[in-house]
């Protein structure tokens, strides 16, 4: 699947009595509300940065948008385009926490923690160490990790 870096979608914002609700026609699921216009329309933008970044992740296709013009609306509808650029959402996405689970011998494990032992700043260290980087700083950005991986052997 080729990424794109920004998508504008349609999305039909319905003014009901207790908000309004937001749907993109062409991204079943992808819904969201607000109650302010300027909620609906900032809650509207995350939604679709949020559903784009997951089908991407996923390798599912992305839908062209429906122009305006083939939208059939209700009397308390109206659309607005929204425009969302990915490069930095994807860099958010790839910076967020993932837990791991590992194993180590139970003698090693009760002696970091008697010494109080951060076990996730441990293996980050070790880990910007073991792969060269110099420090967090170094770290690559989503763009890159999309390269051909290299295998990495320990030296």
């Amino acid at each position: 699947m080729n990424k794109k870096d920004k998508y504008i979608f349609p999305a039909v914002f319905s003014i009901e009595e207790d908000g309004i609700s937001v749907e993109f026609p062409d991204l079943p699921g992808c819904l969201s509300c607000g109650d302010t216009d300027d909620d609906a329309l900032y809650m509207a933008k995350d939604a679709l940065e949020l559903h784009l970044y997951g089908l991407e992740d996923e390798g599912e296709p992305i839908p062209e948008p429906s122009p305006i013009s083939s939208l059939n609306l209700d009397k308390n509808q109206f659309v607005a385009l929204i425009e969302v650029w990915m490069p930095p959402i994807r860099d958010e996405m790839a910076e967020k926490a993932v837990k791991k689970t590992l194993t180590l011998p139970k003698w090693l494990n009760d002696l970091a923690e008697e010494k109080k032992v951060n076990f996730s700043q441990v293996l980050q260290n070790a880990l910007i160490s073991y792969l060269g980087l110099k420090k967090i700083k170094d770290k690559p950005s989503y763009h890159s990790l999309l390269k051909p991986k290299r295998h990495i052997t320990k030296k």
